[in-house]
């Protein structure tokens, strides 16, 4: 190769390289697999190596992760968070040992951890209690998440009365079991958003939400393995491990101390088939030299350190045909495609399905039909196609073309600007979307109907008993025609009309996340409900208005003037209205400490240190204020917090409208 095309090579896989840090550290949604991420990095790293002229000084090789996200305070790392160099094969191993003996001779032990597939976390300790929490971020700075962690029941917040120091840092790994993630992603699907890919990037997303207590409701997890100070306490890093215990640590049990590499090597070779039998994901081994004084002898690279290495499990992959592609459409008349398979057997299981995503995968992927086709789980909950063995293509294979008309349906598919997913819009005609909407409307978080379940809003619509929501409140008029139905007894349809009947007094929160509005999942109908207090004055909310409640955002505010803007949509929720469902909040009654804030008004916007916006706004209107719902001429004050919205400062500042902070609101009254 010519020098141009050497340097433009470097110059695409340093950008290339750059875009997977991001997608992965700071979007928590990587698009590449770690091995072939690696690979390229090895490879860019070659081609800087042998023409270091073109090396970019900013190169990804010379980085740990990607840029720190703008949401929380950037924090300083007072260690580095430095990475581990990946192996995939035991002669790496092998050469990693050799290098190890050539500079500290052969006395010497390894310790072996498990790699856990979470998300890297800081935490410092003063005095025995949790004082930050903080990310990996670039490896030298990262984000603030104290409020977020101390949510996280496994980590303490005060410890034990034993002799540790008193200021430390601690290292570990934040992270979801896969039960939870299966659970909570499934919510997200019922809610009509986008899921997660894996435990992983759930976690992640999680860690980096704004409110505290929406991160309290997800169930993160922490093993910690790393203790940093200034003062050196113990000769090892086993002595450590055990010491964090005994200070009340969450250290996960499956660590061993190796006198040699062959010790090292059946145990990777055990948790190579034994990492689907754990509650969580992992996706490797980490190998430290265990003494403290060779790994400080050993010394580092320039992003890692010399004594410490990651060995990589490959994700299990394997090839089989595929023999179609169907399509499933979703209570929000989202069009999923799924990749039926040759049955074969993959991570303990027997795969016949596969996820497709959309249509920009089976584009990526450039399948066509009756392709030999490799399929990983690895990280995956549900089986994906990685890509496609060319070699095995048949010679007239037709491209997978994606559908064009909704397959229940008959409806024209649409795709909104800037989504991937493409929708059937008869939500009034398709009968997956009807019978999903019904199922939605019954289900735990919204109504909780007792005695009603999905397969029997299933066969009620089969039978043309049901076909809107509001015909749930009409099943009573029905109660002959239910008896000669089969598995419908007596007592099960008394059991069924009754919940009907009690379903009448859940609160409107709960009733406007029954709906079904598209991004209106519960925690955001319940800041709905709060803010609007009944549908009327919420149908009614202006763009302005609504992004002005707490976290709804434009995606949010433009799903709901839709909604509300079809005349169906309305003529259901007046029949509702008229069943005796609630679609107003219970007023409080304010019990006034004061006039002090009298005649005042107050939006507040922005996350507070030791108030939550509920409690500052109480606060106001116990003391004569009122709380308005957007911003104009008509507003007072705006209280500001932390990450206020740029567009509410804007506005703000164009009309002149003073800007104060908790505590000058509170020096106010």
């Amino acid at each position: 190769m010519s020098s141009n095309e050497i340097k433009k090579q470097i110059e695409v896989l340093t950008a290339e390289l750059k875009q997977h840090n991001y997608n992965y550290y700071v979007l928590a949604m990587p698009t590449i697999a770690d091995y072939d991420f690696d690979q390229k990095l090895k490879q860019l790293a070659e081609l800087e190596k042998q023409h270091p002229e073109f090396a970019d000084p900013d190169s990804p090789t010379q980085k740990v992760g990607g840029e720190v996200t703008k949401e929380f305070v950037t924090v300083r790392h007072r260690w580095p968070m430095l990475s581990l160099g990946n192996t995939y094969n035991a002669q790496e191993l092998l050469d990693f040992d050799q290098r190890i003996r050539k500079a500290i001779g052969d006395n010497f032990e390894y310790v072996c951890e498990l790699k856990f597939d979470g998300l890297s976390m800081s935490l410092t300790y003063e005095n025995g209690q949790l004082a930050r929490a903080v990310t990996r971020g670039d490896g030298v700075q990262g984000d603030d998440v104290t409020t977020n962690i101390r949510t996280i029941h496994t980590i303490p917040k005060k410890l034990n009365k034993v002799d540790y120091p008193e200021l430390f840092e601690i290292r570990g790994e934040v992270f979801m079991h896969r039960k939870a993630f299966e659970r909570l992603n499934n919510e997200r699907i019922e809610n009509g958003e986008v899921p997660y890919a894996n435990p992983r990037n759930f976690a992640s997303g999680t860690v980096k939400m704004q409110d505290s207590a929406e991160v309290a409701k997800r169930p993160l997890d922490c093993f910690l393995y790393g203790l940093y100070t200034d003062k050196t306490l113990f000769k090892t890093h086993w002595e450590s491990l055990e010491a964090l215990k005994k200070w009340g640590f969450n250290v996960n049990d499956h660590s061993r101390l190796c006198n040699n590499i062959d010790k090292v090597l059946e145990f990777i070779n055990y948790w190579d088939t034994e990492r689907f039998n754990l509650s969580y994901d992992i996706d490797g081994i980490v190998i430290k030299v265990n003494h403290y004084g060779q790994q400080q002898e050993l010394g580092f690279t320039a992003k890692s350190p010399r004594w410490a290495i990651s060995y990589k499990f490959k994700a299990e992959r394997v090839e089989t045909e595929l023999l179609s592609v169907s399509y499933q459409v979703g209570r929000t008349g989202a069009v999923t495609p799924v990749a039926n398979l040759q049955p074969v057997l993959l991570a303990g299981t027997t795969v016949k399905r596969a996820t497709l995503h959309n249509a920009n995968e089976i584009i990526r992927l450039d399948l066509h039909e009756g392709d030999s086709v490799y399929v990983e789980k690895g990280g995956e909950i549900i089986p994906k196609i990685i890509s496609v063995n060319t070699e095995k293509r048949h010679q007239n294979a037709a491209p997978v073309a994606y559908i064009t008309t909704c397959p229940a349906c008959g409806t024209q598919l649409e795709r909104k600007e800037g989504e991937a997913a493409f929708y059937c819009s008869n939500d009034e005609g398709c009968p997956p979307q009807i019978v999903g909407k019904m199922q939605h409307f019954i289900n735990r978080k919204a109504m909780n109907i007792d005695g009603l379940g999905d397969e029997t809003i299933e066969t009620l619509y089969q039978k043309g008993l049901l076909r809107h929501i509001s015909d749930i409140y009409l099943l009573h008029e029905h109660s002959d025609e239910l008896k000669q139905m089969e598995r419908f007894g007596e007592k099960s349809i008394t059991n069924m009309l009754d919940g009907i009947e009690k379903s009448k007094q859940m609160p409107f929160e709960r009733v406007l996340f029954g709906l079904g509005i598209r991004y209106v999942g519960a925690t955001v109908a319940k800041k709905l409900a709060l803010h609007f207090k009944n549908i009327d004055a919420l149908s009614k909310a202006t763009y302005d208005e609504l992004i002005a409640a707490e976290e709804i955002g434009d995606r949010i505010a433009l799903s709901l003037i839709e909604y509300f803007s079809g005349e169906v949509h309305q003529q259901e929720i007046q029949k509702l209205k008229d069943a005796g469902l609630q679609f107003a909040i219970e007023e409080k009654e304010i019990t006034l400490t004061s006039h002090k804030l009298a005649g005042k008004t107050f939006i507040i916007s922005g996350v507070f240190e030791k108030f939550s916006r509920d409690e500052l706004k109480d606060i106001i209107e116990q003391n004569g204020g009122k709380i308005l719902s957007s911003i104009s001429a008509k507003l007072n004050y705006l209280v500001a917090g932390d990450n206020m919205g740029p567009a509410k400062l804007e506005k703000a500042n164009k009309l002149n409208i003073p800007i104060i902070s908790d505590e000058e609101l509170m020096g106010m009254i």
